[in-house]
């Protein structure tokens, strides 16, 4: 599915975005799903296991900015992660052992589509190395207006892990924005026609904004780690481990690499998903959704 040339730049600036991974016949199939969700969405009035929901969320009018776990949720998303295509693509860039570490589906919807500060998804889930991505599936088609995932080039390599910690210690799941002016600017929005996929480094620094235009941008995300690759927030389930495995077999000694690490901890005052994390900040990058 990609060339040596494009491994060669997912190493070098640990972003790449592979053109129309998904056909249109499983687009269709997870559009079918989502519209589903979002209308079940109306028998909830606040965060569940499930959903996370927008500011302004009503049974009447019901707005949703993540589906929780969605690889848990309907099969098609855990089909996805684990169809040759895509293994194909995290095998040339990960190796042959391949463990999913998470999924989420953030929507943006038209017009109010809640931001992402910018962070590295290394603050959030630590290993004992760093051969992990996040595939970014594009549900819609997704350019510079409504609010693209911004990725700023070799922010991945080096020494570089900035601090995700708010003013009283606990983890805010944010960087402070005044410390990395440079590094925004230089940021390149990953955009694309949907069905497109983008593998970013779980070291990449990138946000992204609010969606302001009149189309939405639901962008199905999955967390995947080399199989030596081991969380050291520690592993409660071993089964359960192992049944994340997406190719090789289970792996009891992990890879260690010299590689920098902050610990989420103390833990965040507000759990739950990364919007409310954030939102305790008192510094922030981005407008915020209404």
């Amino acid at each position: 599915m990609i060339s040596d040339e494009q491994a060669q730049a997912y190493k070098r600036d640990g972003v790449i975005v592979v053109p129309e991974v998904l056909n249109q016949e499983t687009l269709g199939k997870v559009r079918t799903v989502l519209a589903e969700l979002v209308a079940g969405a109306a028998s909830v009035s606040e965060h569940t296991d499930v959903y996370d929901l927008e500011p302004g969320h009503s049974p009447d009018n019901p707005r949703v900015r993540r589906i929780k776990a969605p690889h848990k949720v309907h099969p098609i998303f855990d089909e996805i992660v684990r169809s040759p295509a895509v293994i194909s693509i995290l095998t040339k860039l990960i190796g042959p052992g391949l463990r999913l570490h998470g999924s989420k589906l953030n929507m943006k919807s038209a017009q109010y589509g809640s931001p992402v500060e910018w962070h590295q998804d290394w603050a959030f889930y630590p290993h004992t190395n760093d051969d992990i991505l996040a595939i970014g599936v594009l549900l819609d088609d997704c350019d510079i207006e409504n609010g693209p995932m911004l990725v700023t080039p070799g922010s991945h390599t080096g020494a570089t892990m900035w601090d995700h910690h708010g003013e009283d210690g606990h983890f805010a799941g944010l960087i402070d924005p005044d410390q990395i002016q440079d590094d925004i600017k230089r940021a390149v929005p990953c955009m694309g026609k949907a069905g497109s996929m983008s593998f970013h480094h779980v070291r990449a620094l990138h946000g992204s904004a609010t969606n302001t235009s009149n189309r939405p941008r639901n962008l199905l995300l999955y967390e995947v780690a080399a199989s030596d690759a081991w969380p050291l927030m520690g592993v409660k389930d071993f089964d359960e481990f192992n049944s994340r495995l997406l190719a090789g077999p289970p792996v009891v000694a992990p890879r260690l690499t010299d590689v920098p690490v902050r610990m989420p901890l103390p833990p965040a005052k507000r759990q739950g998903s990364i919007y409310e994390t954030q939102s305790a900040s008192k510094k922030s990058y981005f407008t915020r959704a209404a």
